[in-house]
């Protein structure tokens, strides 16, 4: 295994439409335009942070092997490595297009993405938030979640389902100020009350 993260990159970019949307897929960007801001008709990729248009990067050599996991090819050590300069190009690429950007794994190393958080906060390509999904059930100690205004925790267990379900035991937090808000409740079908 690399000692270092590797963003996934497909060949070939792929188009998918929607009545509501075109998602741009290349080189793990996904990219998506859409006409309602309505978390249920949007694909996975802006379900992934609520009101954010959001460039998601798919981190590879993923340690937590879930079980019934949609993105098993993100356990093999593929992709490039992802740096502040391959971040600094995709900013450049699709920052107009974008409000956040979102590391989608990353467990085997999270020092570095602790680090790629801090980069994009000091960069000035473009404003952006920073979001993570992590597999684990809790934050790596000492990991710092100033650079960061979103965080997922939680494996997947398949029979308690993906953030959508009501039985999850995924979170996702926004961070102010330190403060970790639990925000799952959003990605509820009628999301006015929040999960306890």
């Amino acid at each position: 295994m690399k000692n270092s993260i590797n963003m996934y990159s497909r060949p070939n970019p792929r188009i998918i439409t929607d009545n509501n949307l075109v998602t741009i897929k290349k080189n793990a960007i996904h990219i998506n335009l859409y006409i309602l801001p309505d978390i249920n008709i949007l694909t996975i990729v802006h379900k992934e942070i609520p009101d954010e248009v959001t460039l998601a990067i798919n981190l590879s050599n993923c340690p937590n092997h879930c079980k019934g996991c949609h993105s098993a090819y993100l356990m093999e050590d593929v992709g490039e490595p992802l740096t502040e300069e391959s971040l600094s190009t995709l900013l450049g690429k699709y920052g107009k297009a974008i409000t956040c950007v979102c590391f989608m794994g990353g467990d085997a190393s999270p020092a570095e993405v602790e680090q790629l958080a801090a980069f994009l906060h000091k960069q000035t390509i473009t404003p952006v938030k920073v979001g993570w999904y992590s597999g684990k059930s809790k934050l790596p100690e000492h990991f710092d979640v100033s650079h960061f205004q979103y965080i997922k925790l939680g494996p997947y267990i398949e029979s308690l389902g993906g953030l959508k379900s009501e039985t999850t035991n995924q979170r996702l937090y926004h961070i102010e100020n330190g403060i970790m808000e639990d925000i799952t409740y959003r990605f509820l079908p009628h999301h006015s009350k929040k999960i306890s």
